[in-house]
């Protein structure tokens, strides 16, 4: 018997104008993002070569030059990376209350993920996803590349575990629509990511890029 197609989020009635996100579109996405980066830093190194070919004595101004080549795909990175930053804690018992709830949504190794980062891993036909309290990072098949998705619980208030619930019972529910209601703060290098993360948040992202490495390698014939 065939499954049932997801439910469509309510959610999407908010953003009409966006294509249903698919494997197709986040290769697409992806590649956009490379090619705006490039165009951001490939001009200040070109500054910096000729600079330096015109006037010797401008190596000071073609460091300054390069440095802002570095700082700008850094700084796309960091955008990313905010959005599984912690946010702000309700009171204690709040908290436990919402994170035995969670509990009962997610296997072993999951709680035990969450307790250590602060993340839940979820694995979904798009990649591997790792769910915080106001975004998700999604680790694309092959754990090369992360797409950093911003989107939040509809009541900000609720305790962190319960921000994550909600995240998580949406990302299950519609994968597809999910992703497309969040906006896409960035995509590029796992290692540009990770970087940015929290340290104890990194190595819920290395425990993602192993398993959409493990199902790129089921996937190839």
């Amino acid at each position: 018997m065939a499954s049932a197609p997801p439910r469509p989020l309510p959610e999407l009635a908010s953003v009409p104008w966006r294509p249903r996100v698919d494997e197709r579109d986040l290769r697409r996405r992806g590649a956009l993002w490379t090619l705006t980066t490039v165009a951001h830093v490939v001009p200040f190194v070109i500054v910096a070569v000729v600079l330096v070919l015109l006037e010797p004595l401008a190596v000071a101004v073609s460091l300054i030059a390069l440095a802002k080549a570095w700082l700008i795909p850094e700084l796309y990175a960091q955008r990313g990376a905010n959005v599984v930053r912690p946010k702000p804690r309700a009171g204690d018992a709040a908290e436990a209350r919402a994170l035995g709830l969670l509990g009962d949504l997610v296997d072993h190794d999951a709680r035990e993920t969450l307790a250590r980062t602060g993340l839940v891993p979820e694995r979904g036909a798009l990649g591997t996803w790792l769910v915080g309290e106001a975004g998700a990072l999604l680790v694309a098949p092959g754990g090369r590349r992360v797409f950093c998705w911003c989107v939040r619980a509809a009541d900000s208030g609720l305790p962190s575990s319960d921000r994550i619930a909600h995240l998580l019972l949406a990302l299950r529910e519609d994968e597809a629509g999910f992703a497309t209601v969040a906006n896409l703060a960035f995509s590029g290098a796992r290692w540009r990511v990770r970087r940015r993360l929290h340290a104890a948040m990194r190595p819920a992202l290395d425990a993602g890029v192993a398993a959409a490495r493990s199902l790129d390698t089921r996937a190839t014939p």
